[in-house]
């Protein structure tokens, strides 16, 4: 490793309560003391990760499909070997997507490159851990989506 690779610093500040501060700079709190609870635990910030990082690639590929998206989210799962380490075996994911029109085909298609080709924490999950993935779609009221066009300055 080289001086140039992102570097994150991670420090104790508590009782099992960790600092963490990204390569950008940002910062959060890690807690491992789950009756405290006080902040995420590592191995949901994994599942967080793997949640936006396939979230941006969907959205971004159904923008450039033009499917009218107007909501979107995803519940990710994860479940733990028993055995220590305890790593995460199978992740699934959830997509949930709201629009006009959306074709299920498009959506598929945007979940298995993203998969596949451009999520690079899925590619760092996918030699240990099976990630499977499932969608809805819902369709979205001709209200709710001039609601969203209206706020965004878009007028019809």
């Amino acid at each position: 490793m080289s001086a140039e690779d992102p570097k994150a610093v991670v420090e104790l500040v508590g009782d099992e309560l960790f600092s963490g501060r990204t390569p950008s700079g940002h910062v959060i709190l890690i807690d491992t003391d789950r009756e405290r609870n006080s902040a995420s635990s590592p191995m949901e910030l994994l599942l967080v990760a793997l949640g936006s990082c396939t979230g941006v690639d969907v959205v971004s590929i159904l923008k450039k499909k033009r499917e009218e998206v107007t909501a979107y989210s995803i519940e990710v799962r994860g479940q733990r070997r028993a055995e220590h380490p305890r790593s995460y075996q199978r992740m699934e994911l959830h997509h949930i997507v709201t629009g006009r029109n959306i074709s299920e085909r498009s959506v598929a298609q945007a979940i298995e490159l993203s998969e596949q080709k451009y999520c690079s924490v899925a590619a760092t999950f996918r030699p240990t851990a099976e990630i499977v993935s499932s969608f809805e779609i819902i369709e979205a009221s001709a209200w709710s989506v001039g609601s969203i066009k209206e706020e965004e300055g878009i007028n019809q």
